[in-house]
């Protein structure tokens, strides 16, 4: 996986289940996880800010402990 890449094409969505939390939302552009082999995430709060950038592996797992339950806030 490349360390940078352009974000330029992405397409930044974040999920339908972020209506009314008050903004605590993030945004992932998966159109770019084929050529980059990463899905790039952002608070979308501030898309001018930092991106991270997960393995579509990590964020397929990611998702998956979310959906299930696995994740607790301590």
């Amino acid at each position: 996986m490349k360390s940078t890449f352009d974000l330029s094409g992405a397409e930044w969505t974040k999920s339908t289940h972020s209506s009314g939390n008050g903004g605590q939302c993030v945004e992932c552009a998966r159109n770019l996880a084929a050529a980059t082999g990463a899905v790039p995430v952002r608070d979308s709060k501030d898309p001018r800010g930092p991106v991270l950038a997960f393995t579509t592996n990590g964020w397929t797992s990611f998702l998956s402990a979310v959906a299930s339950g696995d994740l607790h806030a301590h």
